[in-house]
């Protein structure tokens, strides 16, 4: 989208009318970025979120001659994903994420955007718990099947996401293949 292709700019006309992006626009978008120069090694985050998405990324990388060496699923319990997603706050004024547990604000501590006054928080509509709880719904419904999809083929690696930070990125960075 930054660099205002036209898949960019139409994948844009979805994202602002608040609808999902079509998996042929999503699928274009990347083919055109692994096509536009060298793709040796990539990393895709969030992609593919169904089976059909993975079967028309197999075919994309196979037209493009590109191996897909691994897929790294990074597990966390349900109750653990609740409490993540649905303890962020954001400051309407200055833009800062806060998280209940991880980065709670403090009251008193003046907002970078006012003139000294405390940030104005408010819970965007995707991180209350309800909804929070419906995401995890349509997760288990279209993404979760694509952990049997890629252990069938053999390029499956869970990393446990409960761990520390740096432990979890130990744990991915083991499992990529050496450049």
């Amino acid at each position: 989208m930054a660099a205002g292709t036209e898949l960019g700019r139409e994948a844009k006309r979805y994202m602002d009318a608040g609808e999902l992006v079509p998996d042929g626009v999503v699928v274009g978008m990347i083919r055109e970025r692994l096509a536009d120069g060298p793709a040796e090694r990539f990393l895709l985050d969030g992609f593919p979120r169904s089976v059909p998405q993975a079967d028309a990324l197999d075919a994309m990388l196979a037209d493009l001659g590109l191996p897909l060496d691994v897929v790294i699923s990074i597990e966390v319990s349900r109750d653990e994903l609740v409490r993540r997603l649905a303890g962020r706050w954001i400051c309407r004024r200055c833009g800062r994420s806060f998280h209940e547990v991880f980065n709670p604000y403090r009251p008193g501590d003046a907002c970078p955007a006012g003139s000294g006054e405390d940030c104005d928080l408010y819970q965007r509509e995707d991180d209350r718990p309800e909804t929070v709880q419906n995401r995890l719904a349509v997760y288990e419904e279209q993404t979760a099947p694509l952990i049997d999809y890629y252990r069938a083929r053999g390029l499956l690696r869970r990393v446990d996401g409960e761990r520390p930070p740096d432990e979890v990125h130990a744990q991915i960075a083991a499992n990529l293949p050496a450049a």
